[in-house]
């Protein structure tokens, strides 16, 4: 069986990034965009990463324009968009599809391991989170409207 280690994405700086770097974090991977009335959310994430990151624990960012075309610019444009407005520090990698043939192979794993409302697959919109503790199961996905600080104490108890 394919597990959350056996992938890799690349970065905003065009790196390729193994999700191996992460093993023995807990993670919350999340869907993301610039343009949505989500994306404050930046913030949210952006807290939890600065008061959790040293207990282990990571946000991982994956930029996606298929809701809406919510993600229109390029991987520079999103970094300097994250940092200005939000002071992101957390690792974020290039746009990606997270539905469809196209989808990223780590998108099409979550969404296998946690299906979403009535067995859906399918990512509804942007800020969906799936929390991933730290032997690499999948625990949890969350809707996009459920704001960051609401998961936290599902993450504390995690690390």
């Amino acid at each position: 069986m394919t597990g959350i280690y056996e992938f890799s994405a690349t970065t905003l700086q065009g790196e390729t990034k193994k999700l191996s770097d992460f093993r023995g974090e807990v993670l919350l991977i999340v869907n993301t965009a610039s343009k949505c009335g989500f994306t404050p959310q930046y913030e949210g994430l952006e807290k939890l990463y600065e008061n959790l990151h040293g207990l282990g624990f990571e946000v991982l960012g994956f930029p996606c324009n298929q809701f809406g075309k919510q993600e229109p610019g390029t991987a520079s444009d999103i970094g300097v968009f994250c940092q200005k407005n939000y002071g992101v520090s957390f690792p974020m990698f290039a746009k990606i599809d997270v539905n469809g043939e196209a989808a990223h192979p780590l998108y099409a794993f979550l969404k296998r391991e946690k299906p979403g409302i009535l067995g859906t697959r399918d990512i509804k919109w942007n800020f969906t989170k799936f929390l991933v503790d730290r032997a690499g199961a999948v625990v949890a996905r969350f809707a996009p409207a459920t704001k960051p600080q609401a998961i936290e104490s599902r993450i504390r108890a995690l690390l």
